[in-house]
């Protein structure tokens, strides 16, 4: 049992220190000598967990959705909205989401690219589906492509929102979003229900455990 929580601790250590390197450098800046020190462990303590950096990332893409779990209320449409905004509070500080999007961004055009799209896709296609089967959007949507067409929207505005401002607006450019999008999807007597803003509270994402100092990587 020792063994195999230290292991746990390991693995979260690189996961979490990988997630900030990769953060702070994006994917092709970062190395492994770099996220090796930043997490304080040996190379072969790494590699037992993550025998690449593609392995590591992958870890990083496949943890961010893991942890976005979606509290089920008495409006699906609602919760998608509050996920949505969760997700956009974490990114101003999370590294696990900011180095996700260095990835899929910065590998979305290779031959292996490592994205989280079919993932967030698979999220919100849930949702869209369980608050058509209530009768909160059209019967004409299509939970599939409203999805894959929410996951695209959302990408863009948060890379934009990135650009512009750092994220420091990013709750509102997907609040906007949401605004464009929910008169097309909603039902009539929902529309007016849903606050495109959040509702609840939207702090808590989750994200890696914090088990060592961080430091400033961006600066060093």
């Amino acid at each position: 049992m020792v063994k195999q929580e230290r292991a746990v601790r390991t693995r979260t250590l690189v996961l979490r220190a990988g997630a900030e390197v990769i953060a702070a450098r994006g994917y092709e800046g970062a190395t492994i000598a770099e996220i090796l020190d930043h997490a304080g462990v040996t190379k072969g303590a790494m590699y037992f967990h993550f025998p690449s950096k593609q392995a590591l990332a992958e870890a990083v893409i496949e943890e961010q959705t893991n942890i976005s779990t979606v509290p089920v209320t008495n409006s699906r449409l609602q919760d998608a909205v509050d996920l949505s905004q969760r997700v956009a509070r974490a990114l101003q500080s999370d590294p696990l989401l900011q180095a996700g999007t260095r990835i899929a961004v910065e590998t979305g055009f290779a031959e292996e690219p490592i994205v989280p799209y079919q993932q967030w896709t698979s999220v919100f296609r849930s949702i869209f589906s369980a608050a058509k089967e209530s009768g909160e959007v059209l019967p004409s949507v299509d939970p599939v492509e409203t999805a894959e067409m929410f996951v695209a929207s959302y990408l863009g505005v948060q890379l934009f929102s990135q650009a512009a401002t750092n994220r420091e607006d990013v709750c509102e450019r997907v609040a906007a979003l949401w605004r464009h999008l929910l008169p097309g999807i909603a039902t009539p007597g929902v529309l007016a229900q849903i606050e495109p803003d959040g509702v609840g509270d939207l702090n808590d994402f989750g994200g890696i455990p914090q088990q060592h100092e961080a430091t400033d990587i961006a600066s060093s």
